[in-house]
């Protein structure tokens, strides 16, 4: 009898988990999703996350905040620029998933080192924002009157549908050189850049939670986002089609900021002030008088 070619057998598919807390859990709901490569055939299974793996997220992300946005601002940028490092240090890896989904070796190229030049730009900024955008006011009364920038707490992103990597990059940037943290919602179609880049960030001594990435449908996780009540603000990229009437709408239950990203000026520090509320903060000047003089 003809025996069977044993060399030809179907190809195991990688299932990519959620990077929450920094941990890789899988969908707290058991479903995934294919994720087809540019000839429309199977590269991998990428999760189906539900509401219950936004709130775990989110719950990771506040258990954050607190750590995070009291760091020196120094000492953020320091972390913001070993990202850089992990991800030049991986680049040929993430140049061939982006190559999986359709991009030239040129395109995939370019697009990661605009990722390390992000990264490397707003490390820069971190200790730098709060100066330039703080303030010392004049009053007509004995005080001082300071106006300081301080982060907003947790955000909701919904990442660009175009360069995949490139817009998560440039908008959590911006969230956490800010002192934010923050729940992301990769890409529906090209998800597995995403996730990739959640090992760069597991080992770029960034804590856990600062940075939460979710696979899965938008329009599913996107109405629990805006309803979230322990979410501050809600990111979203122009290119993602979604229904923004009613997520303005929906985001009033606790006056979260909605933000439509500018695209336009991707490295302006005024992307960090976006997601910053400003604090004012008055202090009576004591006037003392030197030693033995009378008022």
């Amino acid at each position: 009898m003809p025996t069977k070619n044993k060399s030809t057998r179907l190809s195991v598919l990688k299932t990519y988990k959620l990077y929450i807390g920094g941990q890789f859990p899988r969908t707290e709901s058991g479903r995934y999703y294919v994720v087809n490569d540019a000839s429309g055939n199977p590269l991998a299974n990428a999760c189906l996350s539900s509401r219950k793996d936004l709130r775990d997220a989110v719950s990771a992300a506040r258990s954050a905040f607190g750590g995070w946005s009291g760091r020196a601002a120094y000492n953020r940028g320091q972390i913001l620029y070993r990202m850089a490092e992990v991800l030049e240090s991986r680049q040929t890896e993430m140049i061939r998933e982006l190559q999986q989904r359709g991009a030239s070796a040129s395109q995939a190229k370019k697009e990661i080192t605009a990722c390390i030049e992000t990264l490397i730009h707003y490390a820069g900024w971190c200790d730098k924002f709060q100066q330039l955008f703080s303030s010392v006011n004049p009053v007509a009364s004995s005080h001082y009157n300071f106006s300081v920038p301080e982060p907003m707490g947790v955000v909701g992103i919904i990442s660009s549908s175009e360069n995949a990597l490139l817009g998560l990059v440039q908008a959590m940037c911006g969230v956490i050189a800010g002192g934010n943290t923050c729940v992301i919602v990769a890409n529906t179609d090209n998800p597995l850049a995403a996730i990739d880049f959640a090992e760069v960030l597991a080992t770029s001594d960034l804590p856990g939670g600062v940075v939460n990435i979710l696979t899965g449908n938008v329009s599913e996780l996107l109405p629990w986002m805006a309803s979230h009540m322990d979410i501050n603000a809600v990111l979203y990229d122009p290119d993602v089609k979604l229904d923004r009437e009613a997520l303005a709408q929906t985001a009033t239950g606790n006056l979260k900021r909605v933000i439509k990203f500018n695209k336009k000026d991707v490295l302006s520090p005024y992307r960090i002030l976006d997601l910053q509320e400003i604090k004012t903060t008055w202090h009576p000047i004591e006037n003392i008088a030197p030693s033995g003089a009378a008022y």
